[in-house]
């Protein structure tokens, strides 16, 4: 790619960043031209504004809103991502085997029934709420059998026989968008009786089916936007219901009829619960956030911006990777999503100072998945935490300062040493944007400090990111890309784009915490962890490391975080662990899940970008993002890293712990002030591991030990070359 893109119309300076804020298009994502592709945008629009406008001034029944969340992101779903990779040149329609085609009438007969039935069902009441409602009508009782049915066939069409062109819609998909909206239709109109028999022995069959349909969409969808991980682990915890009463040990349960646990699964203990009242509220309005930044193309000024300041420097893209993506990252939601976004930019120039490929894809990974542990958004990590332990946002915020600055640190010192290591360059300033330039439009920065200074205010979360929101859209214009009412009504549209695979993926993590509160496996594995830790704390925590990132394999950040905080967080607690550090230890090891080999999503996505090999990419990326896996431990031993203490100890253990990360980059690098060997390499490993714990005494040995080190290095390298490792 061309480094020195076009200037800005309005500064003259280098556009470097141009195109970062594009859409990324999926390998199964449609783009509908034409009538159809318009429609497509206004209903994408208008399920973006319905939850804004939800939020802010309207709000309704926290059922029927989740619902239509879920309902609505199911039938956009279907609609806009195919069950198989698509091209611009396959067959058409026309083309397909007849048994496709009388798959497709078969599975149209049942889901157009079940949606006729509930079209019925609403004109003939008027709309009014199923509550009272002596017995719902004779073909209410049966609608399910049909829908389940069709809705089975037509899946089954979408795998076998695809329709596989980018610019045309599936006629199976439309039908699962269709099966989508009878499903959300039968719970909306049936929610107040739903709370008062679902999940017990008044449950009604119709409910059962309506939950199965529910419950296969959600897996499927989540299959075409997050891969089989997710869906595979949530199955085998379906199955689990079921077996239990023949499983051995603490597995064991009485098990559950189906019409009981389906009728369960599907209400604010399971699909409806807190992973959905998270994804319909703080994600997607961050994502509209990040949306309005995106389409503002403001997101372009904080990647100029970075490269202005860094990329001049030693190895200067991977300095610019590390806190423009970082930023980006932590807006965006997603560590894969934003190393395709950030990295299409930032891999090739690292590239071309010098970096190995798999480790210019390993920092662009680890940078992006480090946004996920940035305030204030912290990837929506933070309102998640405050959903599921009821501490206040502002706490979360503020105890994540100190960590989320030793872990970019840390990825700092890595690149940087690597830098010096191989003698790495930067860009030259001719190539890069001015920075007195970009200094000028620091206002830029305004809707990030609004939403902070909004949240610190008192202000609610909502109110806050709505704020930042219209912030965004007025800073616009102050460059030469205002957003007029085209331009917002692309950021609403791009935003139900890019909030699709969390819709997914949270409902489908709300099966799996539905399932852990129904049978109480959670609480027993909580036990069994007490029982094998024998009242260690320490054992404990590496036994909830190794969950936490097993559980995060293959999974986005906010199902790996709901469901490791599910089944190991209660067990912590009752050991003694304070409630905040024990989910923010269990946080930080979810969201590193994605650079942890060997599934390591966001080093495979920015693999695909350097062309390197995928699994040396993720052992890369682990390298770089080690601190991550130790810092946690730190704040464990040393509650003041999480802004717990008096302002000394603050002081005192961010000093130490800072100068414990800069030994462990020393050491994993093998570069202290000029190239060490094996043996000093380890002795600034022990001098690190010893400044975890934050006491006198272990920082004392810490740093007698990295003085050893660096007295050894001034006796054995002459001083030319020991000032040449300090340029």
């Amino acid at each position: 790619m061309s480094v020195a893109n076009d200037p800005s119309p309005e500064t003259g300076t280098k556009n470097i960043a141009a195109g970062v804020d594009a859409e990324n298009i999926a390998s199964n994502q449609r783009v509908i031209s034409g009538a159809l592709g318009v429609a497509l945008s206004i209903l994408c629009a208008a399920y973006t504004l319905f939850h804004v406008w939800s939020m802010n001034f309207y709000p309704l029944e926290p059922w029927i809103y989740r619902i239509s969340h879920v309902g609505g992101g199911l039938a956009l779903g279907f609609l806009l991502y195919s069950a198989h990779l698509l091209t611009d040149d396959a067959p058409a329609y026309n083309e397909r085997k007849l048994p496709a085609w009388i798959a497709l009438a078969l599975g149209s007969a049942g889901i157009l029934y079940g949606l006729l039935c509930m079209f019925t069902l609403w004109i003939s009441t008027g709309g009014q709420s199923g509550m009272g409602a002596p017995q719902p009508p004779a073909f209410v009782l049966t609608f399910g059998i049909p829908l389940l049915a069709g809705t089975t066939v037509t899946v089954l069409t979408a795998w076998l026989f695809p329709a596989k062109r980018r610019g045309r819609l599936d006629p199976a998909d439309v039908l699962l968008a269709l099966s989508a909206l009878a499903v959300a239709m039968y719970f909306i109109y049936y929610a107040p009786m739903l709370r008062l028999r679902a999940g017990t022995g008044m449950a009604l069959p119709s409910d059962m089916y309506a939950s199965m349909v529910g419950v296969l969409l959600i897996l499927e969808l989540t299959r075409r936007l997050a891969g089989l991980a997710l869906v595979i682990i949530a199955a085998v915890f379906v199955a689990y219901a079921f077996i239990g009463p023949w499983l051995p040990g603490i597995l064991q349960h009485r098990g559950y009829s189906m019409q009981r646990f389906f009728s369960y699964i599907y209400t604010d203990n399971g699909i409806l619960g807190p992973t959905t009242a998270i994804s319909s509220t703080y994600i997607i309005l961050f994502i509209t956030f990040a949306a309005f930044l995106q389409a503002s193309r403001v997101g372009e000024y904080f990647v100029n911006f970075a490269f202005a300041a860094a990329g001049h420097t030693r190895g200067g893209p991977a300095k610019v990777a590390v806190f423009g993506s970082g930023l980006m990252g932590m807006i965006n939601g997603t560590s894969a999503g934003n190393v395709v976004s950030t990295g299409s930019l930032t891999i090739p120039l690292m590239k071309r100072v010098g970096y190995k490929p798999q480790t210019s894809a390993a920092v662009e990974a680890a940078a992006s998945s480090g946004g996920q542990i940035l305030p204030p958004i912290m990837g929506a990590g933070a309102f998640i935490m405050a959903e599921i332990t009821g501490i206040r946002y502002t706490e979360i915020v503020v105890a994540a300062i100190i960590p989320a600055l030793l872990y970019f640190l840390s990825v700092y010192f890595m690149v940087d040493k690597e830098a010096l290591r191989n003698n790495m360059k930067g860009l030259p300033r001719s190539e890069l944007p001015k920075f007195r330039v970009l200094a000028k439009q620091v206002y830029l920065f305004a809707p990030i400090v609004i939403l902070i200074v909004a949240l610190f205010m008192g202000y609610s979360v909502i109110r806050a990111g709505t704020l930042a929101m219209a912030a965004a859209a007025m800073v616009s214009w102050l460059t030469p890309f205002r957003m007029g009412p085209r331009a917002i009504f692309y950021a609403f549209e791009l935003a139900a784009r890019m909030s699709l695979q969390l819709v997914a993926v949270c409902a489908a993590a709300g099966i799996i915490v539905g399932v852990i509160a129904l049978t109480g496996v959670g609480t027993r594995f909580s036990s069994m962890l007490l029982a094998i830790a024998a009242q260690n704390q320490l054992l404990a925590l590496f036994f909830a490391m190794c969950v936490a990132i097993i559980l995060g394999m293959g999974m986005p950040t906010t199902a790996a975080y709901a469901v490791a905080a599910s089944v190991i967080a209660p067990g912590l607690i009752r050991m003694g662990i304070d409630p905040l550090t024990a989910h923010f230890f269990i946080f930080y090891f979810a969201v590193m899940s994605a650079i942890t080999p060997p599934v390591a999503l966001a080093a495979f996505a920015g693999a695909g970008i350097a062309q390197s090999d995928p699994m040396k990419t993720s052992v890369e990326s682990f390298k770089i993002g080690l601190a991550a896996f130790v810092v946690p431990f730190m704040f464990f031993y040393n509650s003041a890293l999480l802004m717990q203490g008096t302002p000394l100890e603050i002081i005192h253990v961010v000093l130490t712990a800072a100068l414990g990360i800069f030994l462990l980059a020393s050491a994993v690098q093998a570069w202290f002030f000029g190239s060490i060997g094996v043996i000093l390499r380890l002795i600034l490993l022990v001098a690190a591991l010893f400044m975890i714990q934050g006491g006198w005494i272990s920082d004392i040995i810490g740093l007698g030990a990295a003085a050893l080190v660096l007295g050894i290095k001034k006796m054995i390298l002459t001083t030319d070359r020991v000032a040449r490792g300090l340029d």
